[in-house]
């Protein structure tokens, strides 16, 4: 029963073990799980109303300690390796056993929603926390039920979400304490031992990116999508810190949704019913949008206040620079309801090159564009994770290789194939650093990405002269509206131009010992859009 009275029919409890739970409050509504984090000293209210929790021991995901139960569904399908970590079936269940055991004598909260704004693949999810602002959480980043759908809800996956237990890793086969474990044959996620809510959203990302590709021929995304106020529809991939909230939360365009999207024959949908975005250094200036959605039912992750107040310090990073906000989609004035679009006009691959190498835009061949996608390139720059003091490449194939459990040519092939069928363009955008690496030079302006984005959406670039990287062979515009243009050459923005050409080369040897691994499968247009270092080198 929840506190409004309203019963669910299809749901009964005994059925997952918990039978003897305190409490298990059904479907509370937002404002409802608000309360009760309030009431029981779990979170405080922001001086906009947004409600402020901490997330515990963990302030981000752990990918080594999320794993695949490897049974006969999953042993020939997975792409297993050092991302996909495979689990013993013989101890999911008796770890399950022992995290209901846990939930005994306690309080949960069950939210019922579903995954997928396009009917036709939609995805029946039921969340059980012992913690009120995790369901909270669900209600804000899948897409809420009605109270007639609650009345024959009947899940297809389970996500079982409890931070206060810990797993014994020589008795229960897991790195250490914490876990998220993914059963694709009993459709149950269970995450022990973290409160960070990341695991629950991309737990069930990783499902969909298993299901969909295979069974029903969408192409799974780890991208942002908005649509023009002509209906067309942009996609734009990046790992996390490159700018897929932010670029794709455009004033002058509809947002699709910021982070999860399937693509289908009929176009791009969401996944989700709400957004995740990054806070540090938030301003009303530099992102109103989300800025202006940080209010009553919004929930803040791991930020600070400034000392006496109930008002947010953004640049507040005692605890994590990966402090977050989640809110319900409709919090961004223009976005798309329902959240879906046609058949993407233009993609564009963010990356955060904190080496100054890459220009800020690029127009990709059909060669370049996969062989980008498979490289999934960003650097990470000294504060985000513990011992890296200068930047350091990663390389996430796909633009998201943490959750993809397929092998990465399934996603590789679907979209080459798509780009080709509709003549795509596809554009490489360096949201990182210019005249000089990190530390040294200065990060893009977020006007002048915005001023190239917009430029190649309006078709406008396609006016203008491009040169070509002497390196990546990427041809880039001479000349860009509201755009310097002595930045769009990337060289000619160091002041020390043999420097720049060093630091090129070394990040093009990177990015050929990475490709390696994909070489034998690849195409020959592909091989091609290899950079080319010079032989005196």
């Amino acid at each position: 029963m929840n506190e409004s009275g309203t019963k669910n029919p299809a749901a009964d409890i005994s059925q997952l073990g918990l039978g003897q739970v305190t409490n298990a409050f059904w479907n509370l509504s937002q404002t409802e799980l608000a309360e009760k984090t309030i009431q029981l000293n779990l979170g405080v209210f922001s001086d906009t109303g947004a409600l402020a929790i901490k997330t515990g021991e963990f302030t981000g995901r752990a990918p080594k300690d999320k794993f695949i139960v490897k049974d006969s569904k999953t042993a020939d399908t997975v792409h297993w390796g050092d991302v996909n970590l495979a689990y013993d079936e013989n101890k999911f269940q008796p770890l399950y056993d022992k995290l209901v055991a846990y939930l005994k004598g306690k309080d949960i909260y069950i939210k019922d929603a579903r995954a997928c704004a396009n009917d036709s693949y939609r995805l029946n999810v039921r969340v059980i926390s012992e913690l009120p602002w995790a369901a909270m959480f669900a209600g804000n980043m899948f897409i809420r039920s009605s109270a007639e759908e609650l009345k024959t809800f009947a899940p297809d996956w389970l996500v079982i979400h409890a931070p206060g237990f810990h797993a014994d890793p020589k008795i229960d086969g897991t790195r250490q304490h914490n876990f998220a474990i993914l059963n694709f044959t009993k459709k149950i996620i269970i995450i022990g031992g973290s409160g960070y809510t990341g695991e629950i959203k991309k737990g069930i990302f990783t499902v969909l990116n298993y299901w969909l590709p295979q069974e029903r021929n969408v192409l799974s995304m780890h991208c942002s999508a908005n649509m023009g106020k002509n209906g067309d529809t942009a996609v734009f991939f990046g790992l996390s810190g490159t700018g897929k909230t932010t670029l794709s939360a455009d004033p002058n365009r509809g947002l699709i949704g910021d982070d999860e999207h399937g693509w289908s024959d009929d176009g791009v949908f969401n996944f989700e019913g709400g957004c995740y975005a990054k806070c540090i250094d938030l301003t009303a200036e530099k992102e109103p949008e989300i800025f202006g959605a940080i209010k009553f039912g919004a929930i803040l992750e791991n930020i600070g206040f400034f000392p006496g107040t109930r008002t947010v310090n953004y640049t507040d990073i005692k605890l994590t620079e990966n402090t977050r906000v989640s809110y319900p989609i409709e919090f961004i004035e223009n976005a798309v309801k329902p959240s879906v679009g046609g058949i993407p006009k233009n993609i564009f691959f963010l990356t955060c090159d904190a080496f100054g190498v890459l220009p800020p835009i690029s127009k990709l061949t059909p060669g370049q564009a996969m062989y980008w996608f498979l490289s999934g390139y960003t650097a990470k720059v000294a504060g985000t994770e513990a011992g890296i003091t200068e930047p350091k490449t990663t390389f996430s194939t796909c633009f998201g290789a943490p959750f993809l459990p397929l092998n990465p040519n399934t996603y590789a092939n679907m979209l080459g194939e798509r780009m080709k069928k509709h003549n795509v363009n596809v554009w490489l955008v360096n949201t990182g650093w210019s005249a000089g690496s990190y530390g040294v030079g200065k990060r893009m302006k977020l006007n002048y990405t915005r001023a190239m984005i917009t430029s190649a959406l309006n078709n406008d670039l396609e006016k203008v002269n491009f040169e070509t990287h002497p390196v990546f062979g990427l041809a880039y515009p001479a000349s860009c509206a509201n755009v310097p243009a002595e930045i769009l050459n990337p060289r000619n923005t160091w002041a020390d131009k043999n420097a720049y050409d060093e630091r090129a080369n070394d990040l093009a040897k990177q990015f050929i010992i990475n490709f390696e691994k994909f070489a034998p499968t690849a195409s020959v247009e592909t091989l091609a859009a290899a950079p080319k270092i010079p032989v005196d080198v």
